[in-house]
């Protein structure tokens, strides 16, 4: 889809330049925006900010294992994970380990007092396993849109 794929690539862009884009008149194409942010399809914007800059030079990838057979005790560690700012995304995952974390922070100390200070004290966890970035080959918050084809 056009619109969103344009979206994507510049959401501060105007209206007018938005529909000179995917080639429509700037009424249509805000109503299309407004329909699609109503749907729920459009989240919401963001500026992306260049972590390192910022100094959060550590990205960790960290499985963390559960009990799997008690689901309120689980429900309560997945409420405490959506609260830690230093997590960047949560996935419940299949095979070994129950979630998979990506977790930001300024350094390896730093690292190390977040999971003793925190992620061990979270309620139901019983083991961590951790991968540090060692280089980003690719960071994306765009979507592949292909499959949607090539309407607006």
């Amino acid at each position: 889809m056009a619109l969103l794929g344009e979206l994507q690539r510049d959401a501060r862009q105007s209206n007018a330049d938005l529909a000179a884009r995917i080639g429509l008149s700037p009424a249509p194409t805000w109503r299309r925006v407004r329909r699609l942010e109503e749907l729920g399809i459009i989240t919401g914007y963001r500026a992306e900010i260049d972590r390192r800059k910022i100094g959060l030079g550590v990205l960790a990838f960290v499985r963390v294992d559960a009990e799997r057979d008690n689901a309120d005790a689980t429900r309560v560690l997945e409420e405490a994970i959506r609260g830690l700012p230093e997590v960047i995304s949560c996935h419940y995952i299949s095979g070994a380990g129950t979630f998979e974390l990506q977790v930001l922070v300024t350094d390896l100390d730093a690292y190390s007092r977040w999971t003793m200070e925190t992620l061990f004290r979270l309620p139901n966890v019983k083991d961590l396993h951790t991968s540090f970035s060692l280089g980003e080959i690719k960071a994306s918050a765009a979507l592949p849109l292909g499959h949607l084809g090539t309407s607006r």
